[in-house]
């Protein structure tokens, strides 16, 4: 397995997501998604991704439950700072304050049958408490033996310059694919100044870029990307006709939309570190073929040109004011 560096950490260059086998996508089956960990712990897949907000708690509990016995084996990572509302499952809140960094540590430690995590997240940066505070706070568990790196998901430029200030950020976690790419004005540019890793979720566009979605009919009803911009009305056709650019270049280089897609991520830069989402064991050993991808710089060079904007913003509007804070 190929490895890369996330600050003081040591892993595998393609991490595994771990969000889907719990939530947001449609049903799922426990079973198979401990099935689907347990493969990628054989393939010599490290980075487990999770947080205390996918359930909420139910996906730290089943990545737990999988790696019961095989703990040295697993780069495990986890996030706080995502509150939710129990009356309103699509609202959302953010904390950051000192007092929640530390009952969301203990209460994820438990739920995970850990002593430490790995790498810790900030999820959201809350703008209603001084990054400082928060990371002071995150520090401290380090120096507990707690936590062993720090992570910050979806920061701005410089939140995270304030951050590192304060104790070394190991990792920005941010949506980085061939259709969202907002990070390379700023964001990534100040990780390599800084020595920091990009962990990209939704390398594979939530699915899209798989050629595997052709209409809103593949979605389970209560499937969240019902709800995101990107699949709905005219835009759902617009990044069909983009996925089509994708599958055309995939077939040219007698690779899978989903192994280009994944080569073209990793080649950017060697700092990243794609963490597909999948719950399929089928997937997953699809995704880790890809590093056996090779891109030429002219095949780089070709995909990125080909490939406009994705049409639609990330997320409804309401989430978008807490991206790159």
């Amino acid at each position: 397995m190929q490895t890369r560096t996330l600050g003081p950490l040591t892993v595998s260059a393609l991490g595994l997501g771990c969000m889907g086998m719990s939530e947001f996508y449609g049903a799922s089956d426990d079973a198979e998604s401990v099935a689907t960990i347990h493969r990628a712990l054989d393939l010599g897949v490290t980075l487990l991704d999770t947080s205390d907000v996918y359930g909420p708690h139910t996906n730290e509990v089943l990545v737990g439950r999988a790696i019961a016995g095989r703990r040295d084996e697993v780069v495990l990572a986890t996030k706080f700072g995502i509150v939710r509302d129990a009356d309103d499952p699509k609202a959302r809140g953010v904390n950051g304050r000192p007092e929640y960094v530390r009952a969301s540590i203990e209460g994820s430690l438990q739920r995970l049958g850990v002593d430490h995590v790995d790498l810790y997240y900030q999820h959201r940066v809350d703008p209603d408490t001084p990054i400082e505070e928060t990371v002071g706070a995150m520090a401290e568990l380090v120096a507990e033996g707690k936590v062993r790196a720090l992570g910050l998901s979806e920061a701005g430029p410089e939140t995270i310059r304030r951050a590192h200030a304060v104790h070394p950020i190991a990792a920005v976690q941010s949506e980085y694919s061939l259709w969202s790419r907002d990070i390379e004005d700023g964001v990534i540019g100040t990780l390599k100044e800084l020595g920091i890793g990009l962990v990209a979720y939704s390398p594979l566009g939530r699915g899209f870029l798989t050629g595997a979605i052709t209409s809103l009919d593949d979605l389970a009803a209560d499937d969240f990307r019902r709800d995101n911009p990107r699949f709905q009305g005219e835009n759902f056709q617009k990044n069909l006709d983009l996925v089509a650019v994708v599958q055309r270049l995939a077939a040219a280089k007698g690779v899978t939309p989903a192994q280009l897609a994944l080569a073209w991520v990793l080649a950017q830069w060697d700092g990243i570190v794609p963490i597909p989402g999948t719950r399929k064991v089928s997937r997953l050993e699809e995704n880790v073929a890809a590093l056996d991808v090779t891109l030429s710089p002219d095949e780089l060079a070709e995909i990125t040109a080909a490939l406009p904007a994705a049409a639609g913003t990330r997320y409804p509007e309401a989430q978008m004011g807490r991206l790159t804070i």
